[in-house]
């Protein structure tokens, strides 16, 4: 898999949220071997407002993100992605589209944060902040593998790993 530089797609239903998150954190630790992206199967008009906040805290910009639509990633100019990963149960179920190039894929499920009741702020705010640091874990996981170093088999094996939530609870700060 050599020195190249491959393209990640992370997945969910709005793209307002988890995947924003995970496309912010593999640019943070890519380490030029990735680029990552994101989008969602019925992306919101708008990023969430806590996603924003919560990036703001850990020091990303945000001026360049948007809420964008899968969709985009099948037309004949989108770059070709190495990856796809879904971060929610509804986009995992409802089933993807076939990317060009057959991406090695994964589920790494992430509870939406959006989903908290807004009658709490403190307990919603905590949601995103975990949500982003569940993620965070699993992308340093995988920025971390050695890609040249396995083969298809044990890399899906890895990639399916990452996704498991002991993986996660294992190295949370």
């Amino acid at each position: 898999m050599g020195d190249r530089v491959y393209n990640v797609l992370f997945l969910c239903r709005y793209n307002s949220a988890r995947s924003i998150f995970a496309e912010c954190a593999l640019q943070r630790w890519a380490n030029r071997r990735f680029n990552g992206f994101s989008a969602g199967s019925q992306p919101a008009e708008q990023i969430h407002p806590l996603t924003t906040r919560i990036l703001t805290a850990f020091n990303y910009r945000t001026d360049h993100l948007r809420s964008k639509s899968w969709d985009e990633f099948q037309t004949a100019d989108a770059p070709p992605m190495d990856f796809v990963f879904t971060v929610c149960a509804q986009t995992a179920e409802a089933g993807c589209p076939v990317f060009p190039g057959r991406p090695m894929t994964a589920h790494w499920p992430i509870e939406d944060p959006v989903d908290v009741p807004c009658d709490d702020p403190e307990k919603r705010s905590k949601a995103f902040r975990r949500a982003y640091l569940e993620i965070e874990t699993r992308v340093k996981y995988f920025t971390a593998l050695r890609l040249e170093g396995l083969d298809k088999l044990a890399l899906q094996s890895r990639l399916t790993d990452i996704g498991r939530p002991a993986a996660t609870v294992a190295a949370a700060p």
